[in-house]
């Protein structure tokens, strides 16, 4: 377990790098993305939603690693990420067979963590990641994330 933790502790250092890269904030998602999809077995699917600007209800799905989806729009309460934007809270899904507000974006996702991410206070976007792997996440995967998503927070 303590392996698990220095190994993550070392790829949000490498995180924090590409955000202070020369790249561009698009440029710099996608390479948060592929890092951590590339590093971390069970994150299949890594991708951000991004609160739309002029519709403050609503997610537009930003750079992502994995199959693609069909929800690039998606509305404050519906599916595990629009009831993470509307609570502005995390949520962990460790069988999605089992949640009634689930929108399906592959037969092969069995868990999902969906992370808001704050910018003074406010939602301004989240963290999406599904794993092919019933269970998937544990507390460790939140307290990274959490870190990542601070470090998203400043590119937002």
């Amino acid at each position: 377990m303590k392996k698990k933790m220095e190994s993550l502790d070392f790829l949000a250092e490498k995180i924090r790098e590409i955000a202070n890269s020369e790249l561009d904030k698009n440029a710099k998602l996608k390479a948060i993305c592929k890092s951590l999809r590339d590093n971390v077995p069970h994150y299949n699917w890594v991708g951000f939603y991004l609160v739309d600007k002029t519709r403050q209800n609503e997610l537009i799905l930003g750079p992502f690693e994995g199959e693609p989806t069909e929800h690039e729009r998606i509305q404050f309460g519906e599916g595990i990420c629009g009831q993470a934007a509307q609570l502005q809270r995390t949520f962990v899904v460790q069988d999605v067979s089992k949640e009634t507000n689930y929108l399906s974006c592959s037969l092969n996702v069995k868990s999902e963590l969906v992370m808001p991410i704050f910018k003074n206070e406010e939602i301004v976007g989240e963290l999406d990641i599904d794993s092919h792997t019933l269970s998937a996440f544990t507390h460790q995967d939140k307290v990274f994330l959490g870190k990542i998503c601070k470090i998203v927070s400043k590119l937002l």
